[in-house]
């Protein structure tokens, strides 16, 4: 069956550094829940090229937005890139995803860990006032490379000034020094207690859920930690603690 697809006009591209950029779409037919992604396509050399993106934007906000990197020779994600206000471009109606808060139990705190662009559906998640019914502390993880990549700061701020303690934001940066990040990566920081001891909270089987999203690598040894201290996969016919989505 053929995809169908919304005509939508880019209202904005945001170049956060050379590769990271947001495009903010208008196209008000699409519904969707904070967490999900859908598909956005582009006609290029008369190939129509289609790649899954997740929502940015909270569903109540009157735009779409998209967080993307420029891959080398990617078809689809260097002419995101070069879009500017007016364009148009295809969005699916048909969207999809297991980082959506119906799918998990109501919970004490839930950890929201990414690496790159897959802080994405976090925020969307985040600036939806509705899903803080669902967490009394969310815990926002977000592993980078370099300190410029920490990208959404003004929503982060804006976070923490509504809801307080009760939003905890860690930031990992892997290849230079950062004052106010951790080294390394996050399936160490789970083994080794730094990351719990950051966030002043113990990930705990009966008061917590984890939500992991980025590279596989990343997802699959986060996940092993994980099981090590007791946490389990959550599926709808056997909850558990952890729900995960691979980033590509």
């Amino acid at each position: 069956m053929a995809e169908k697809w919304i005509l939508g006009e880019v209202v904005n591209v945001k170049h956060w550094t050379e590769s990271l950029y947001s495009v903010r779409i208008s196209a008000p037919e699409v519904k969707f829940i904070a967490g999900q992604y859908t598909k956005i396509s582009l006609n290029i050399d008369n190939e129509d090229i289609a790649r899954p993106y997740s929502f940015v934007n909270s569903p109540n906000e009157d735009f779409l937005e998209f967080y993307s990197v420029s891959v080398p020779n990617g078809p689809l994600s260097t002419k995101l890139q070069q879009l500017k206000k007016g364009d148009y471009i295809n969005v699916s109606p048909n969207n999809n995803g297991f980082l959506i808060l119906n799918e998990v139990p109501i919970i004490d705190n839930i950890w929201m860990l990414a690496t790159g662009t897959a802080i994405g559906p976090y925020l969307s998640i985040l600036k939806t006032k509705d899903s803080w019914n669902n967490f009394k502390k969310a815990i926002l993880v977000h592993a980078v490379r370099y300190n410029n990549e920490l990208t959404y700061q003004k929503t982060i701020s804006d976070l923490k000034d509504i809801y307080g303690d009760r939003f905890i934001y860690i930031t990992y940066v892997s290849r230079e020094d950062s004052e106010n990040s951790l080294t390394g990566r996050i399936p160490e920081g789970i083994s080794t207690g730094i990351l719990e001891k950051k966030a002043g909270i113990e990930i705990l089987p009966d008061n917590t859920h984890i939500m992991i999203c980025g590279n596989p690598e990343m997802v699959q040894d986060t996940t092993i930690e994980l099981k090590k201290i007791g946490l389990k996969k959550h599926r709808r016919n056997s909850p558990g603690h952890i729900t995960t989505e691979n980033y590509w």
